[in-house]
């Protein structure tokens, strides 16, 4: 049984999948959730930078999370769940090292991560390969619906469990 989900959402269509993946599962055994934003703070050169600052873009970005985390709280609100919403702001490294300490401190017993599967069958991204490497806990990864392969010489697989 997992009894407490997290769920990082970045407002993809690959992390809205598995959002509602995730809500399914919640809502089949009574788990928590958790919805983890991360905004990843630029590292500007002020020298190409007029008129813009650093913190300026970081709060852009950090208005941007808000409004992922919220829409995302919302879907999971109207399916009869209370998540829990957290962002957190990273500079450098990858998102995957907040995802993962995120589920070792909150503790997760599972994570959900939406993927977009761009580089063929069984492939993920840097991030996602970084958790499924580095997670102590199981990861779903969730295909988006509009990220299945085009080519016909295989059927896509929608999930990916790794235990």
């Amino acid at each position: 049984m997992y009894s407490q989900i997290l769920v990082p959402v970045d407002g993809s269509t690959a992390s809205i999948s598995g959002l509602h993946e995730a809500i399914k599962i919640a809502k089949g055994q009574g788990s928590k959730l958790r919805l983890l934003h991360i905004v990843k703070a630029p590292l500007l050169d002020y020298g190409f930078t007029a008129g813009y600052s650093r913190n300026d873009a970081i709060a852009t970005l950090t208005e941007c999370g808000k409004s992922i985390l919220s829409k995302a709280e919302t879907i999971a609100r109207q399916e009869g769940l209370a998540p829990e919403c957290v962002m957190f702001e990273s500079v450098v490294g990858p998102a995957a090292d907040v995802i993962i300490d995120q589920a070792k401190k909150w503790p997760a017993n599972l994570i959900v991560m939406g993927s977009h599967a761009s580089g063929g069958p069984g492939r993920v991204g840097s991030d996602s390969a970084e958790v499924l490497a580095h997670a102590q806990v199981p990861v779903l990864f969730v295909r988006a619906a509009d990220s299945a392969p085009k080519s016909p010489e295989y059927r896509p697989m929608d999930y990916a469990f790794v235990a």
